[in-house]
């Protein structure tokens, strides 16, 4: 029974593991009239205290008053929520059964979830000055050419941030010397809505479309003021780029923001790039590549609607879009829209889901689509637009098998690749060979005795960085020296294995001794602007050999690129996880299509220990498009995603038979139009020194598997071997190998 007083309530979320929230009394002093739902308040919680967001507000509550702590103090900003971002994280925190608190912390700024508020700044915006010579540019240009082309940049786009030129790949000493120099100087941008002047658009830099594109572009302007999600299936370097800037302009125009995802930042440069040719807008970003200041600076834009256009990666899709009109997911396959620990939601899902809630439409682009994206597709679900044709003169790449068994290899080079790489680089030509593998080599032993330096935490060996001289495990981030001899037989003879892309670097500088070699992966694009800066380079043709990992593979635009090189396929052939193949034909489709992208023929050769496997002849003869349905029909007759629902538990703990257990418990119940699988060990049984198992949840309907999960989460509570094991749940995992 309630008990109620003059007293007033808040039910508040705080960023714990718990799914509940909390209830707390408000004080008449907090003016009590004026608390809005969505504002940050401070709360006492336990010893100490947290930021927590208003959800609710009551007159009375169902516990003892005198039993109920008073918040402490609202935060006295305007940074809360609105009632259309409450709503979606709510929907966001139930579809993925995680704890309302912790899904409202992610949601929020660094900075935004300390007790001690930031001091929040107006943008600073660089300009060039208004008397600006041809003379003083030229002579900029002829002196430092990386600060002229700064300067020209600052020239044509009067206005841009920092972030967006770190992004771009200058830094801050290109641009002190050129304030020094007193050619450029900063001011801050004014705080006001987004509104479209005719100048906007750069019309100089719009391209004609091709008759597939304008029926696209048509079809989603058409739908502009209502939801509809379109999928926008074109083989790379077919234009759909193209076909997202003419479907923003009247999203623009009509002064809405839009919201562009992409699933590395990696793509963000070159995305940034295109859209900073094409609009005379202010353009924000959001990626890990940018300090907690600068994404709060985002955020802060984006709410007061200052921001057009948003580009970020996969939490952008939280930013609090004032008059949000259109949402753009390019590269919707990729993996890395999926969360993969704490609050494990997929990006890609969300966003239809907010386009949903706003009524406005979605655009999925990809020219390998998810199975799940393209079954939506082909049944109707989401409209279907297919770019079959590459743009311009551009011919799509050709794909050959290379039998390594029937090569004399070196440096895991076959012969026939060798003298192909020699070949497009003695015409004047750039090769990329790609190795999804970093690091010099993926283990070290001893000759004498066979030894394997494991890392302990693990089981799994040592990856070595040669470059580092030190041992670094990918799984758990563990480090130690190179030893100098064998621990357990004392032998000096140590010798790696296998080979990585610092040694394929190393290796394929000495072939091609005359060519300039770059490698392109996490090692290597550590420093902030890094990778701008290499991509810069290679396209700007200082590189002729480009070495690299999928970081290379996807979306990026290299025109005398010719010869694509992949190097390892087999893994994913004889793969446990069902979506391997699938991975692993996406991965190679678009690596491949960094060859030939201008008017130049492009291919493409694959080294394979097994040539003729069924899934690598279809893919190579018949196209991704075959490869895909023929998968699909596999799919639905195994009763696998997208024909069914799934939901993944994992637990870990210090001993192997605690999460075992636990898992097991779970199993002892039963749900209509449900079954599971296991609980068996991961993939990857101990990582960080904690034993893992999986237990798959599979049902027929959605409906079906998060009744379950509901009640299994509930279930939970009461497991013996509960206090024993951390343990968390995944709906609609992608990747079984975590």
């Amino acid at each position: 029974m309630a008990i109620t007083s003059t007293d007033k309530y808040v039910k508040v979320a705080i960023p714990v593991p718990m799914r509940q929230l909390f209830t707390y009394k408000l004080p008449a002093k907090l003016n009590v009239n004026a608390i809005k739902l969505g504002e940050r308040v401070i709360v006492p919680f336990g010893s100490r205290q947290v930021v927590a967001i208003v959800l609710a507000v009551d007159d009375d509550t169902e516990y003892a008053a005198e039993k109920i702590k008073s918040i402490l103090s609202r935060v006295k900003d305007n940074f809360s929520f609105s009632a259309e971002l409450l709503n979606f994280l709510q929907r966001c925190a139930d579809y993925y059964h995680h704890p309302i608190g912790d899904v409202f912390q992610q949601a929020l700024p660094v900075l935004l979830r300390q007790i001690k508020q930031p001091d929040v700044e107006l943008p600073q915006i660089w300009l060039t000055k208004e008397s600006l010579t041809d003379e003083e540019h030229t002579a900029t240009q002829k002196r430092a050419p990386k600060q002229g082309e700064l300067l020209t940049l600052l020239k044509q786009h009067q206005g841009m941030t920092w972030s967006e030129l770190l992004t771009l790949g200058f830094n801050k000493a290109q641009l002190n010397a050129l304030e020094k120099k007193q050619l450029i100087y900063s001011e801050s941008r004014p705080v006001e809505v987004f509104s479209w002047q005719d100048s906007a658009l750069q019309q100089d830099n719009r391209l004609e479309l091709s008759a597939e594109q304008a029926i696209i572009v048509a079809t989603i302007k058409e739908m502009q003021k209502q939801f509809s999600c379109h999928l926008v299936d074109g083989i790379t370097g077919s234009g759909k780029t193209e076909v997202y800037l003419q479907a923003m302009e009247e999203v623009l125009a009509a002064n809405k923001q839009v919201l562009v995802l992409v699933p590395e930042i990696g793509l963000t440069p070159q995305t940034l790039a295109r859209f900073e040719q094409r609009f005379n807008v202010p353009i924000c970003l959001h990626h890990s590549g940018l300090n907690d200041k600068e994404r709060l600076q985002t955020w802060l834009e984006a709410q007061r609607g200052s921001a057009a256009i948003v580009i970020g990666t996969r939490s952008a899709i939280f930013t609090p879009l004032h008059d949000l009109g259109l949402i753009i997911v390019d590269e919707e396959h990729d993996g890395s829209f999926k969360q993969q620990d704490s609050f494990r939601y997929n990006a890609r899902d969300i966003a239809i889901l907010r386009a949903r809630q706003l009524n406005i439409p979605i655009v999925l682009g990809s020219a390998t689509p998810s199975f799940e994206t393209l079954q939506n597709a082909l049944t109707g679900r989401y409209h279907y637009h297919q770019l079959k044709k590459r743009a311009g003169n551009a011919s799509t790449a050709k794909i050959s098998l290379i039998d390594v068994a029937q090569q004399q290899m070196e440096h895991g080079l076959s012969g026939t690749l060798k003298q192909a790489i020699k070949n497009t680089l003695e015409r004047g030509e750039q090769a990329l060979v790609f190795l999804n593998r970093r690091g010099y080599a993926p283990a070290i032993n001893c000759q004498e005795c066979h030894w394997i330096a494991d890392c302990q935490r693990c089981n799994k060996p040592y990856t070595l960085h040669q470059g580092q001289g030190l041992l670094i495990c990918h799984h758990c981030g563990s480090q130690k020296r190179i030893p100098p001899q064998c621990p357990s037989c004392g032998s000096v003879r140590i010798k790696s294995l296998g080979q990585g892309t610092e040694q394929l670097e190393e290796r394929i500088g000495e072939l091609f001794s005359d060519f300039s070699t770059v490698r392109i992966d996490r090692d290597s694009t550590r420093k902030k602007g890094e990778l701008a800066k290499l991509l810069q380079q290679v396209s700007d043709k200082e590189h002729q050999l480009l070495i690299g990992t999928q970081m290379l593979a996807k979306g990026h635009h290299f025109p005398d690129v010719t010869l694509v090189a992949v190097l390892d396929v087999d893994g994913a052939l004889f793969s446990y996880d069902f979506r391997a193949a699938e991975h692993m034909a996406q991965l190679l489709v678009q690596v491949s299509g960094r060859a030939g992208r201008a008017s130049k023929p492009g291919k493409v050769m694959v080294q394979s220990n097994f040539p003729d496997h069924p899934l690598l002849q279809d893919l190579v003869n018949n196209g991704y498009q075959h490869f895909a349905k023929q998968a699909l029909i596999e799919r639905q007759q195994a009763m696998l995603p997208p024909f069914s629902f799934q939901a993944l538990f994992r637990a870990d703990a210090n001993y192997p038979s605690y999460p075992e257990k636990f898992l097991r418990a779970l199993t002892e119940h039963s749900f209509d139009g449900c079954q599971f699988a296991g609980p068996v060990p991961a993939a990857m049984e101990k990582k960080a020194g904690k034993f893992r198992y999986h237990l798959i949840l599979q049902a027929k309907s959605r409906k079906q598997l998060h009744q379950a999960v509901f009640q299994l989460i509930h279930h939970s509570a009461n497991n013996e071997w509960q206090s024993k094991v951390r343990w968390s749940v995944d709906i609609d995992p992608v990747d079984l190998s975590w």
